[in-house]
């Protein structure tokens, strides 16, 4: 089937800050047709993540579309900015991305959570752009670590993104990753997608991680406190973090859980809830329409 119209294989060779009308207009135009892929993906797979997936449309966007070095035709690009989606479970939004920047066919997403496919429930190497296999969380900010030193022994200036759940700060080992990229003075960048929700409720109910980003400065990082659906506040947090090349970053990004689609909006219900055909119907509806107003 097809879930979305996009598809824009041409590499990124180097990053783009362009905060313009017009690219924040395209940017904000493939953020939409991200959602609908996503919302599309879920529908026909019957199994997977929404609410978590949609809260990071505008920074994949962002990241795929204008930030990160990447090249289709060359997954393992030695130059390209590796992401890492620490929170696994939102494999939807990167499964779609990934097809829509061209490094795998539109069909595959087909094969979504089936036995042996090739798009699994969270990410795994078999997929082309997914640099490892993530969903027990807490392990992605670790990785990119490992990368960022990895650059530096090899001379390379690779900038390796983690993206975090809000929830997954639940895990030790993510406040012990963000001790060692300061410690070594890394300039990792991670993006948290504070859209306070987890499966359990909200973030303040099951583990209380406010004040969060005085944390992560007690920590030694940068932290940049953004919309994390505004474009442009996306991409002059980004250009900040690229610019900053002797300590980690965190831009952490205030989202909304369910983004784009009125009924899951702020719902922790569609964490991981499937709803019933009438209402996907409503969610394409919604999400098409957005896309024609934008046009």
């Amino acid at each position: 089937m097809r879930y979305f119209s996009l598809i824009d294989s041409t590499p990124i060779l180097t990053a783009n800050f362009d905060r313009s009308l017009q690219h924040v207009r395209r940017l904000e135009r493939i953020a939409l047709e991200l959602r609908l892929g996503v919302v599309n993906l879920l529908r026909h797979s019957r199994s997977g993540h929404l609410g978590g997936s949609l809260s990071l449309a505008d920074v994949m966007a962002v990241l795929y579309f204008s930030v990160l070095r990447n090249d289709p035709a060359q997954p393992d690009w030695s130059a390209r900015d590796p992401l890492l989606l620490s929170k696994g479970h939102a494999a939807p939004i990167l499964f779609v991305t990934l097809a829509a920047r061209g490094y795998f066919p539109m069909e595959w997403l087909d094969e979504h959570r089936k036995l042996n496919g090739r798009v699994q429930g969270h990410p795994d190497r078999k997929t082309p752009g997914v640099e490892a296999a993530t969903g027990s969380l807490g392990q992605g900010l670790s990785i990119v670590n490992g990368l960022m030193l990895a650059a530096r022994l090899n001379g390379r200036d690779t900038r390796a993104v983690a993206v975090l759940g809000d929830g997954e700060c639940d895990e030790g080992q993510v406040w012990e990753a963000a001790m060692s990229a300061a410690h070594y003075r890394l300039p990792t960048v991670a993006v948290l997608d504070r859209n306070r929700l987890q499966i359990g409720g909200t973030t303040e109910q099951v583990m209380h991680l406010e004040p969060l980003a005085d944390k992560w400065r007690s920590f030694g990082w940068q932290v940049l406190e953004v919309n994390g659906h505004s474009i442009p506040a996306l991409l002059r947090a980004f250009e900040t973090a690229w610019q900053t090349l002797d300590q980690p970053t965190l831009i952490l990004a205030h989202t909304i859980k369910g983004k784009g689609v009125s009924f899951m909006e702020n719902q922790v219900d569609y964490h991981a809830k499937i709803p019933a055909d009438a209402l996907f119907e409503q969610a394409l509806a919604e999400l098409s329409q957005a896309i024609r107003d934008n046009l």
